[in-house]
Order: structure tokens, then sequence, then C-alpha cells
């Protein structure tokens, strides 16, 4: 590994390790927002842009380096301010630092995965080229895969970049309406899970089944 690609992991180490060392995850909790919730709300309505602009940035660097607190984060846009706003913010703050953790990943990782593991890959990589905004979209849509996980594991494979972006923006938009609505009713929630309930996480799973129906055609009318 490279001398640039070494000094990165650890600068991103280091990010990490002073984020729990401060504290600051204490910060990223339900009860922390509940308490603030009125001060956020009056530092919106004064600094508009501002508010707007550090959010988003916190969203980014939150998924970037895949720190605890999405959720909180997803409740906290809903709270301040209000749902339609408030997804438009989380959702591009979900998906540009998701995008800034794939593409983190493979600068870092990516060339090593290929040449290791390659030859076992080629097929995976093939449908990832033809079919991967359905598959990307399945793993959004169901409520079964980590958020990071997938941001990482795609930056180790060849899933295009536009695929990706496009796929997570879309992809998110559920769910992240979901918890913004959620937010919006701060009051209500007494824990970020209550914010899905399991006929709502099963009309997601639907979803995610109805994105690889193009691919299962394919592969049946390949067979036929």
């Amino acid at each position: 590994m490279t001398r640039p690609k070494l000094v990165a992991i650890a600068v991103i180490v280091l990010v990490v390790a002073l984020f729990f060392a401060t504290g600051l995850d204490r910060h990223l909790t339900l009860q922390a927002l509940k308490t603030n919730k009125e001060l956020f709300i009056s530092f919106a309505e004064k600094h508009r842009l501002a508010a707007v602009s550090l959010f988003i940035a916190i969203y980014v660097a939150q998924t970037a380096l895949s720190l605890p607190g999405a959720a909180i984060l997803s409740l906290a846009a809903g709270a301040i301010f209000g749902v339609v706003p408030g997804t438009v913010y989380a959702v591009i703050g979900a998906t540009l630092g998701a995008t800034l953790a794939f593409l983190v990943t493979r600068y870092l990782f990516h060339d090593a995965v290929q040449d290791t593991f390659g030859h076992r890959l080629t097929a995976l990589n093939r449908e990832l080229e033809t079919a991967g905004l359905n598959y990307l979209l399945f793993l959004r849509l169901v409520p079964l895969f980590p958020f990071f996980l997938i941001n990482l594991a795609a930056g180790l494979t060849r899933l295009p970049l536009r695929t990706f972006f496009i796929g997570t923006l879309i992809g998110i938009i559920p769910g992240g309406f979901v918890y913004v609505n959620a937010g919006a009713s701060l009051a209500t929630i007494a824990s970020p899970s209550d914010a899905a309930s399991p006929r709502v996480l099963g009309s997601f799973a639907l979803l995610g089944l109805f994105s690889l129906i193009p691919v299962i055609y394919r592969k049946f009318v390949r067979r036929a």
C-alpha cells in the first residue's frame, strides 16, 4: 500500500478515535435531541442558511466516516426543519456522505481486493455493471442491510460511481421520509426504532423485491 493511502487511513482512524474520545457520540442521542430541540429550532429560524449548511455537513461527515447517529440526524431534520425540507436535507447529506465513503473505500482498498480476489469476483462485477442499480435499490430499500456496510462493500466492487449515487439517492428517500416525519412529532418517539413500524418495514422490503423484477426477468429470458 502506498504512503498516501496509509496516511489517509491514519487520518480517518484518528478522526474516528477523537469522535469517541471527546464524547461527541453522547450528543447524537434521542435524549440530547429532545433536550436541545428548541435551541436548534431557534437557531434555524434566525440563521436558516447556516443551520441547513451545518446540518448537511454534519450528516455528510457522520455517513462518510460510518459513525453512529444517522437515525438521530434524520429525526433532527424533521424536528428542526419540518417534514419536506428535512427529508431533502437528510437525503442530500446521507447521499453525499455515502458517496464519499464509497470513493474513499475504492481509493484505499479497491485495487488490492480486485488484484487478490478479482478472478472470483468476475461474475459479480459483470452483474453489477449491467444491473447494479437494481441490486443497490434492493439493498437500500430492504431494512436488513446496514447502510454503512453497503457503502464500504460497494466501493470494493466495480459498481459505477454514477449508479451508486443514483441508487443511493433514490433508494433512501422512503426510509428518510419515514424517520424525518417521525422527527416532526418528536415528543411521541421513545426510541429511534419507534419511527418505523413492522408494516412500514415490510413495505420497504416489498419495494426492494420489486426493484429486482427486471433482473429476474432478464435471467428468465436468457435461460428460455
